[in-house]
């Protein structure tokens, strides 16, 4: 495809994606005299925040944390109600940034992007949309999330049932009364631990089935004391530096060791104590007096497979203490992958909840899922009948979004080809072959593995000075060496190399080992927000260092360019 050389593009910049990182691109594009138009095929904004409405969703991160530091303004107005909130005061949050800013009128909603292609001839981006629209632009930015694709699990009979089926992904947004149903919930990742003790308290019965045991620990679910509120909007400067300068984009509000949070309890900074080392006495009474929390109680925990075994034993023993039934604890238990290979589950109550009589857990490891059928789930073993099946069966991260749109670069090859053995980019901003083409919190940098506002932000912002400075000194297009992409993926896979992260026994979705027929890379960046900002910070002081500028070649060809 081809567009007139001579005519000028629709917009400088078009944005895939109107959650937390398209509509800050849309806000900074603005500010930078950028024109710009996002699209999304949500019906308002909020990304996986507006489709994610199981029971239960909540943020994992301090709320405080989780938000917007690019104006001060909004941190002083806005007022969190939870530690760690919920899901629709999360789009409430966001659909606030949208009317503060007026940032709707730049979006498209409810219209899905289905290919990217870029013009060789005019160095322009062509992006079509499902609603047969093409949109042309200088510079296309995916700002897709992470999390943001569902996976949907290939169980025969899905379409047979007669019931109520629904994945956690995609949530009814109207709800789904649970109230004398017998529900089944399939799943228990992050998503699955959050619904199923909101599911047991409303429902007749509800069946869990489970293939892999989580590790999980009790969120601060707790209100947002004034004390807290006060402390952060005083001290927001602070708070966002230490994030900016820390490895996973945290703060715990800047506070020492010690300190009173106001959340509940007390920051208790880095441990140094190593678990190898402790007394059997020791390790009895930091299980008394953490619980589940043991897991975090010593520094060798995530360094040493034998200290990470007997941490792992320790998170076990606090299971039995929960949970009546032996068995039932015992398939509770995870204890074939170590702690720290996959992303912290947060949970209210989810152990608790299989003391219930209303509640039966299903071990899909003794007895597979076999098909859905019209009136429930077969197992290997037994048929269970359902008025509603839940299927909490996690994403297609990371490049589940780009995978799903056509976007082909140079000699129209397509991005789905060039990373069929695993994603390749230089900084995790661009691929090599794809020039104008950026990714917000793309595969090679920290995204997943930090707070994700503070890695969003960081590539919003690189992104948008790298295109205002572009257009300033009369730059067509910018995309990586392939020397210097092929060092950048070798250097984060030596980051990650010997770490749980990457230890044969975990199965990650960091790996995509969740998803069948995906390539298993690890994906993200494990050298730390801090570190990264530095790196991606010195190439551009260094002349955009491992990256290819093409100059236009005439005023003319500029202000088509822009």
């Amino acid at each position: 495809m081809t567009i007139d050389q001579d005519a000028a593009t629709d917009v400088d910049v078009v944005v895939v994606g109107a959650g937390f990182a398209g509509l800050y691109l849309v806000q900074r594009c603005r500010q930078l005299g950028l024109r710009v138009r996002a699209i999304d095929a949500a019906g308002d904004v909020g990304g996986t925040w507006y489709w994610n409405r199981y029971p239960g969703a909540r943020c994992d991160v301090p709320s405080i944390e989780y938000s917007y530091g690019w104006s001060d303004e909004l941190q002083q107005e806005w007022r969190w109600s939870e530690v760690m909130s919920r899901q629709p005061e999360i789009l409430e949050y966001l659909g606030h940034v949208a009317d503060r800013f007026d940032l709707r009128r730049d979006i498209t909603f409810g219209t899905r992007v289905r290919a990217a292609t870029f013009d060789e001839r005019s160095g322009a981006w062509v992006v079509e949309t499902d609603a047969g629209e093409q949109i042309t632009a200088t510079f296309c930015v995916m700002a897709t999330g992470c999390l943001s694709v569902p996976l949907e699990p290939d169980i025969p009979g899905q379409d047979l049932f007669e019931g109520e089926l629904a994945h956690t992904g995609r949530y009814p947004h109207e709800g789904i009364d649970f109230t004398g149903k017998r529900v089944a919930v399939v799943g228990t990742g992050s998503s699955g631990v959050q619904t199923i003790p909101i599911v047991a308290a409303e429902a007749a019965h509800l069946h869990v089935f489970q293939r892999t045991p989580v590790y999980t620990l009790p969120v601060m679910n707790l209100e947002l004391v004034e004390e807290a509120d006060r402390y952060a909007k005083e001290h927001y400067e602070e708070i966002r530096r230490i994030q900016r300068e820390s490895v996973a984009g945290l703060s715990m509000f800047g506070l020492p060791a010690g300190a009173n949070t106001g959340l509940g309890g007390l920051v208790e900074g880095v441990p140094e104590d190593r678990i190898l080392e402790a007394t059997d006495e020791q390790l009895r009474a930091v299980l008394d007096e953490k619980g589940r929390g043991v897991i975090y109680a010593w520094a060798d925990v995530r360094l040493d497979p034998e200290a990470n075994e007997l941490a792992c034993e320790l998170y076990r023993q606090a299971v039995r203490r929960i949970v009546d039934d032996p068995e039932v604890a015992e398939a509770l238990c995870p204890a074939d992958y170590p702690i720290g290979c996959k992303r912290q589950v947060l949970d209210s109550g989810y152990y608790e909840t299989f003391n219930r009589d209303d509640v039966t857990l299903v071990d899909l490891r003794k007895t597979p899922l076999e098909s859905i059928t019209a009136h429930g789930i077969r197992t290997t073993e037994a048929e269970y009948d359902f008025d509603v099946v839940i299927l909490a069966t996690g994403f297609d991260a990371i490049t589940g979004a780009l995978d799903r749109i056509d976007i082909r670069g140079r000699r129209g090859v397509a991005l789905r080809e060039r990373w069929a053995a695993g994603p390749r980019t230089y900084l995790g901003l661009q691929s090599a072959g794809f020039p104008n083409l950026f990714f917000v919190t793309g595969p090679g940098s920290p995204s997943v593995l930090s707070n994700m506002i503070v890695s969003i932000e960081q590539h919003v912002e690189w992104i948008s000075d790298c295109i205002a400075d572009l257009r300033d000194r009369g730059v067509r297009t910018i995309e990586p060496d392939r020397d210097a992409e092929d060092r950048w993926v070798e250097h984060v896979n030596q980051v990650a190399e010997g770490t749980v992260q990457t230890s044969p026994s975990c199965s990650s979705w960091y790996l995509g080992a969740n998803v069948p027929g995906k390539t298993r890379v690890f994906m993200p960046y494990l050298g730390g927000v801090g570190n990264y900002r530095k790196i991606c910070d010195e190439v551009v002081t260094a002349g955009y260092e491992g990256f290819v500028l093409d100059h236009v070649d005439d005023d003319r060809a500029c202000e088509n360019a822009f």
